[in-house]
């Protein structure tokens, strides 16, 4: 005999099939379609990515909360000069803050350390390899300054101001690292950044001006790091490039300069006597490449933490500006207790 359920019957049906299926598992989104998602991944810990004929390594972190289908931000965290893949992420801050909001973070190693330099892990940027700023002038007084040159920028440096490697083209390197990672995790394209503390941040600006590698990245927040003087480009994209810039007013090895000074700065340590972009400078740069008004002096803005002043020329944004200078009376250190914490709000908003 064949059944006919009754419509009280067939609504009692119809109902606990949508339960079952709320239950289901997510199916990734067209915008969570990207090459690692739905693989097996990687875990967290240290690898190897061939790259220009070198193996490089870098550092991962993978939060508790990834599943390998949802589409996950990602930060490249790039240390210090002389740092290594562990400069951040042995830090607990770091790791916590990546765990409760659900990043994936990688960082990479810097060249240095092996042949042919045998001297300190480092990143190249505008100015460093050359020794030439953005006027053609040095990037430091070589009279007062001790020559820090890597062998491998024998045929590219123009004066002893040079103190990077020049083994690779780090910026092709981080390109190439992020299309890596993407292959292997289930990554949100569109949530990509960087960040980086001193060498590393001021690595950072240059992957952000860089037009081959602008891109890539949704926004960048370098921590204690400028670029060298008179290197004062904006985005090297088209729209939006969001930026945080974290500094120490009592830091004497990258001082950020003095509020609304548009001057450039002097490492003014016992040792060195480098030029860079005063933090007033870079951040007006991008701010105007952002279309706010820099004509005025930039506006005091609360973020939270009584650590550290900001300010920015970005006042008709909704929420956490696009461009912000930010400043903490510390020397030349992270301060990561609090300084991470703010690196990430202010990703989580972009």
């Amino acid at each position: 005999m064949i059944f006919f359920p009754t419509m009280k019957r067939m609504t009692r049906l119809l109902s606990g099939l949508l339960v079952a299926l709320a239950f289901l598992p997510h199916q990734s989104s067209a915008r969570d379609n990207t090459p690692g998602c739905g693989n097996n991944g990687i875990k967290s810990g240290t690898y190897t990515l061939e790259h220009g004929g070198r193996n490089r390594t870098y550092r991962v972190h993978i939060p508790k909360t990834y599943d390998g289908t949802t589409s996950t931000p990602l930060v490249l965290l790039f240390h210090g000069w002389g740092g290594n893949e562990d400069s951040f992420l042995d830090d607990a801050t770091v790791r916590r803050e990546a765990n409760q909001r659900g990043y994936v973070l990688v960082a990479p190693r810097g060249l240095g350390s092996g042949t042919p330099d045998h001297t300190y892990n480092s990143w190249s940027f505008s100015g460093s390899t050359t020794g030439i700023d953005g006027a053609a002038n040095a990037i430091c007084d070589f009279s007062k300054t001790p020559d820090y040159s890597y062998r491998s920028c024998a045929g590219v440096k123009q004066n002893t101001c040079s103190w990077t490697q020049c083994q690779a083209d780090d910026v092709d390197f981080s390109i190439a690292l992020v299309q890596e990672i993407k292959s292997r995790l289930c990554i949100d394209d569109k949530r990509i950044y960087a960040s980086g503390g001193s060498n590393g941040g001021m690595f950072t600006w240059e992957l952000g001006q860089n037009p081959a590698s602008a891109g890539t990245f949704r926004a960048i927040a370098p921590l204690i790091g400028l670029p060298h003087r008179g290197y004062l480009d904006g985005p090297g994209k088209q729209g939006d490039m969001p930026v945080l810039l974290i500094t120490g007013m009592l830091d004497n090895v990258v001082p950020p300069g003095g509020w609304d000074d548009d001057s450039s700065t002097t490492t003014s340590n016992d040792n060195d006597r480098f030029y860079y972009t005063g933090a007033t400078a870079i951040t007006k740069s991008w701010a105007k490449a952002h279309d706010c008004d820099t004509s005025v002096h930039a506006t005091p803005v609360e973020v939270g933490y009584q650590s550290v002043a900001c300010r920015t020329w970005c006042t008709s944004d909704t929420g956490m500006p696009r461009v912000l200078d930010c400043r903490a009376q510390m020397g030349h250190t992270y301060d990561l207790s609090w300084s991470w914490k703010l690196v990430m709000d202010f990703f989580d908003r972009r």
